[in-house]
């Protein structure tokens, strides 16, 4: 059977002492550095918005800010609730222990949303001007954090003969699904891609909402689906038989997506 070769390149980029340097660190902070130049990009063009949207340069600085903030709590402590929580629940400090590891996307993503809130609501800036530029920005972060993922041989597939098989490091030895490559081609590629025609090709940030609306649309379609491939938490297992934890979670999300598309059309060019 043919396999795809786990690559041996070392989580750790460098060390210095006591400090090191992680691949999955450097995707957060390449993340955040693409979102912040990105988004500087997309204020300043011309036609691009149906009302004066009043963004600085200098509250895109803050926006990063308060989106670093609230995406790592939010991440936290989402995985705290939706994937361990009776764990941490009898092990309180071990909440406060980030470096074992322990996110949530869909944790990061309320956290972010939070974030977004207090800053518009301190700038007095529309929420959804602002979530559709983060929408528009966020996959680029989305797809370095899934190959780190992969880099780090975590949140790996399920078992399968597919000729793509992987044989992950500190397994049982069987050729499993590289989900974590489906979900940065997928989840995050694709999605930059599809969003950002939508905003060149069809100007839809005249359409307040619309790309926040999309976004959470594929993301959710393509985390269920991705799901299908991926290996669950091991302390949450299968939910109902055969829903996993990220599934569930995705449904919601799904039809909120749908809720702001609908309110994007109904208020174009007055929000």
């Amino acid at each position: 059977m043919l396999s795809i070769t786990f690559p041996a390149i070392s989580p750790i980029l460098f060390e210095f002492g006591p400090i090191s340097i992680r691949w999955y660190s450097l995707a957060y902070i390449f993340g955040f550095i693409f979102a912040w130049k990105y988004i500087q990009y997309l204020i300043k063009q011309k036609g691009f918005f149906s009302i004066n949207h009043n963004i600085s340069r200098k509250d895109v600085d803050d926006l990063i800010f308060y989106g670093i903030i609230g995406l790592i709590f939010g991440a936290r402590f989402g995985y705290i609730l939706f994937y361990n929580f009776s764990y941490y629940i009898s092990e309180p400090i071990r909440m406060f222990y980030v470096w074992e590891g322990g996110l949530s996307f869909h944790g990061g993503l309320l956290g972010i949303v939070l974030a977004i809130f207090l800053f518009t609501k301190s700038k007095k800036i529309s929420f959804l001007t602002i979530s559709d530029l983060i929408c528009a920005s966020a996959p680029v972060g989305i797809f370095l954090g899934r190959i780190s993922n992969f880099i780090n041989a975590e949140l790996y597939g399920r078992p399968t003969d597919v000729f793509i098989g992987v044989i992950f490091p500190n397994t049982d030895g069987l050729h499993r699904h590289p989900s974590q490559i489906y979900e940065a081609l997928l989840e995050g590629l694709t999605i930059f891609i599809i969003l950002n025609i939508m905003i060149y090709g069809f100007k839809k940030l005249k359409q307040t909402g619309y790309i926040s609306g999309m976004f959470l649309m594929l993301y959710s379609t393509f985390r269920f689906l991705i799901e299908f491939t991926r290996e669950p938490d091991i302390q949450v297992g299968y939910i109902f038989n055969q829903l996993t934890m990220g599934m569930i979670l995705s449904i919601p999300m799904f039809l909120f997506g749908i809720v702001l598309i609908y309110y994007s059309k109904k208020n174009d060019g007055r929000k």
